[in-house]
């Protein structure tokens, strides 16, 4: 028997606020108490105007990810925010503008494209751990936001954000401010009361969001008219590939269009991977076991040489640290999605309109998928048991036709990052630095994390 969405079960919300102060600064908690006390499918109120539905039957989460498109669409482009700093790029956009520009961005993501950046990946790598100095302190999630921000620039636009004077560079102030000022609107309790209100209508950090939005805007535009009034040649980055795209009748990316996407790509491509190896090279630090592994590896597999792509499929244990640590600390911990229609998952019947959630930091911490689920366990990354695991349950970078378009590129760029560090430094946590969790559209480190490295002899 099918049963309305007045059945399902969840926790007991309260007037005007719904659920919101149960959540608070840790949603990743309440999430998987959810989970965990009413079952796959938990009733939640985040908003006023609709229901939130928990899901963690795999066999519906590939069912929501697998029908996206089609019966479920993704919904971010009603939130203001979002929708102001990525406009209408991959991730906010829906049907078939949607499915054009994917078909039109995706040559730029092909193997052979990808694979020629390796070599950037590692100078660049190699370039950050140079100043770095035996027995001193950094905190390593800066440092992984710096080059994976130069990273993602070299390869993007083919512009070095590299500064010898060590002055701050715009477009990291920028991108700082954004992220900064989203996360402050993002987790705030009343962020979702507060996008009640006209977007017209004025909230706390808007302007200096608006302002640091526009600075990017600026920086973005004036790249791709350059570029335009250079001509159409392919100078080897992934806007030049967008710039070359041409549909089936012809047409490119309009100068807006082409904002939207290079905005899409800067800032995830730079955020995600620097959160992934930022959680890495913490859970490495705390677990000197699994880094010993690891540094063993690096020594027989690289021989004393840089890392290169030839590399990455003989460092096995290297990739099965990364994939651990994405389980453990995805770097997008939420996604959602909203039914064009009624739909029935999990026995009830969903209404139209609603919200769909999935939750990676609950999905990836299941016992009955993962033995010791809150362990550091590398080793559980064989060919076997990744074969074992249902479509559904580990989903770093999403599923079904909106899976994460880069997640190559990303994967190769934290495996290379990975061992640059690990070939030349361990790392130690600081004492009296408490790392804290801070999710909000990606899963960061609140504080940074503090470590002092010390060269290997």
């Amino acid at each position: 028997m099918i049963k309305t969405q007045s059945g399902v079960p969840g926790p007991r919300p309260i007037p005007v606020l719904g659920n919101l102060l149960s959540v608070g600064s840790e949603p990743h908690v309440f999430f998987a108490k959810c989970a965990e006390q009413y079952g796959p499918v938990v009733r939640i109120k985040l908003d006023p105007r609709r229901d939130t539905f928990l899901i963690t039957s795999p066999q519906d989460i590939q069912h929501v990810l697998n029908q996206t498109q089609r019966y479920f669409a993704k919904g971010y482009h009603k939130d203001p925010i979002l929708s102001r700093v990525l406009g209408n790029g991959l991730v906010t956009s829906e049907g078939g503008f949607w499915l054009r520009q994917r078909r039109l961005s995706q040559p730029a993501f092909h193997h052979h494209r990808i694979r020629s950046y390796a070599d950037i990946m590692t100078a660049y790598a190699q370039r950050m751990i140079a100043a770095w100095e035996h027995g001193h302190s950094r905190d390593i999630h800066a440092d992984m936001m710096q080059c994976t921000m130069e990273i993602v620039a070299k390869t993007l636009f083919d512009v070095d954000l590299h500064t010898e004077s060590g002055q701050a560079n715009p477009v990291g102030e920028a991108l700082d401010a954004v992220f900064h000022e989203y996360v402050k609107q993002y987790t705030s309790v009343m962020r979702r009361l507060l996008d009640l209100l006209p977007v017209s209508v004025p909230v706390p950090g808007d302007k200096k969001l608006q302002e640091s939005v526009e600075q990017l805007n600026r920086i973005i535009f004036d790249i791709i008219d350059r570029r335009q009034a250079e001509g159409t040649e392919d100078r080897g980055d992934l806007l030049s590939m967008l710039l070359l795209a041409r549909d089936e009748d012809g047409t490119g990316m309009t100068r807006e269009q082409l904002r939207d996407e290079v905005m899409t790509l800067f800032l995830a491509g730079h955020e995600t991977t620097s959160n992934a190896l930022s959680w890495t090279l913490y859970l490495l630090a705390r677990e000197p076991e699994a880094e010993e592994q690891l540094l063993e590896e690096l020594d027989r597999v690289l021989g004393g040489q840089p890392p290169a792509f030839e590399h990455i499929p003989l460092l096995t244990c290297t990739q099965r640290v990364v994939k651990e640590s994405m389980r453990l600390y995805p770097p997008v911990w939420l996604i959602s999605r909203e039914p064009v229609e009624d739909v029935e998952i999990g026995g009830y019947t969903l209404p139209a309109g609603c919200e769909i959630s999935v939750c990676q930091w609950v999905m990836h911490r299941l016992p009955e998928y993962f033995e010791e689920p809150d362990r550091f366990k590398p080793e559980r990354w064989t060919p076997d048991f990744e074969k074992s695991l249902p479509a559904g349950v580990y989903i770093p970078f999403g599923a079904g036709p909106r899976v994460c378009i880069g997640s190559q590129f990303a994967m190769m760029e934290a495996v290379l990052l990975l061992a640059s560090v690990g070939q030349r430094f361990r790392l130690t946590l600081e004492p009296g630095h408490k790392v804290t969790l801070e999710p909000s559209i990606t899963l960061r480190p609140q504080d940074g994390i503090r470590v002092k490295v010390w060269k290997r002899t």
